[in-house]
């Protein structure tokens, strides 16, 4: 599946983003060759089950030019790369504490030219700067990610009133959302019609029901 998949739901792409699109096919295929980073059963449908899968959160969220976004987890760099191609002028830190996953995507981020975009090999329990905005792709279940990311997040006048926790997951939510009150649960099935996406779902926690520190 190629890059036309993504055009058809982001129409309005520039120039320079369908390019840097375009792109990603070719350095995930020649990374994945040294490093496998996407499993060899997914690069062929790296539009649709990364690529795209990772802009299901531009469908809930337009993140506002300024703001900073950590992508927890990032792996081979989803959802944080394609979400910085698309948003230029936020600020995206990418972290993962597997060292031969970062150096990939510093390299993707090179290769794209990429200025907005950063990748940091450690765990977020060991960062101490806050976000605007926290986004992963299923890492952990709810309850254990929240306690990871615990003062992660910008709180007071200055943060935005969108921000909080965007989280890529699938499945039955039920359980582990059963703490989260407040969680806003999207389906991704309700923009994208492949049938990938029908236990696809976009979960948003609003920052202020995560300043009390979880057991």
């Amino acid at each position: 599946m190629k890059a036309e998949t993504v055009f058809r739901y982001f129409p309005d792409l520039s120039d320079l983003q369908r390019r840097q699109i375009e792109k990603l096919g070719a350095l995930y295929q020649d990374w994945n060759q040294k490093i496998n980073v996407v499993s060899r059963k997914d690069i062929e449908e790296l539009y649709l089950r990364h690529v795209l899968h990772s802009l299901g959160i531009a469908k809930v969220l337009a993140f506002e030019p300024g703001t900073s976004v950590l992508d927890v987890g990032t792996g081979g760099g989803f959802p944080g790369i394609p979400l910085a191609i698309l948003f230029p002028d936020a600020q995206f830190t990418l972290v993962d504490s597997r060292i031969k996953k970062i150096s990939v995507v510093e390299e993707v981020i090179r290769g794209l030219g990429l200025e907005n975009a950063r990748a940091l090999c450690m765990r977020v329990e060991e960062m101490d700067q806050a976000f605007d905005y926290i986004v992963s792709r299923a890492v952990a279940a709810m309850p254990t990610f929240v306690r990871w990311t615990h003062g992660r997040l910008t709180t007071g006048p200055g943060a935005p009133k969108s921000g909080g926790t965007y989280y890529l997951k699938g499945g039955d939510l039920s359980e582990e959302l059963a703490g989260f009150p407040q969680a806003q649960v999207t389906d991704l099935s309700s923009f994208f019609g492949e049938p990938f996406f029908e236990t696809k779902k976009v979960v948003y926690l609003p920052a202020r029901a995560q300043q009390k520190k979880p057991r």
